[in-house]
């Protein structure tokens, strides 16, 4: 079945890695009909401000059945990556692909970065504010054979979230 996926990613740091994983269906569509449809928004959101990066991420995550947080040294602690996170949170299936054993162009590896779940608090309806940390699988490209698993990670994360 093809989904619709939203990739949230640190645009500055990890625009080349977050491409080798964005990219893979293109590789794959060649020899499959896998369908990931991307509404990642990384080209607008370098251009524009706040109250139109939000809008835009909000119209990018419509129609998506599936949020991938491609985890790299920093996205912890990006403010648009924390509001992707959250607002994917029980709406939509999520899950994260850590993205630092990705060599970039110049050959090199990065940082593993922290779990962003774990930097992102939801409160629930009684006003208890608590972390994600532990809520959605993550999974490595490299080590995890992300390139041939993407696809089974991101129907279970849609199942996962009834979708």
């Amino acid at each position: 079945m093809a989904r619709q996926v939203f990739f949230s990613f640190h645009y500055a740091n990890d625009l080349w890695r977050a491409n080798v994983v964005r990219n893979s269906d293109v590789v794959k569509k060649n020899e499959t009909e896998v369908g990931r449809y991307d509404h990642s928004l990384w080209e607008e959101a370098k251009t524009k401000g706040s109250t139109a990066i939000q809008k835009l991420i909000d119209d990018g995550l419509t129609g998506a059945s599936v949020t991938i947080a491609l985890i790299g040294a920093e996205t912890y602690a990006r403010k648009w990556c924390k509001y992707e996170i959250a607002k994917s949170h029980g709406d939509k299936g999520l899950l994260g692909i850590r993205i630092h054993n990705i060599k970039d162009q110049q050959q090199a590896t990065g940082i593993k970065g922290p779990n962003p779940f774990a930097y992102v608090e939801i409160e629930d309806a009684s006003g208890n504010k608590a972390s994600l940390a532990g809520e959605y699988p993550i999974y490595d490209w490299v080590n995890d054979d992300g390139y041939n698993n993407v696809d089974d990670w991101i129907e279970a994360a849609a199942k996962a979230a009834g979708r």
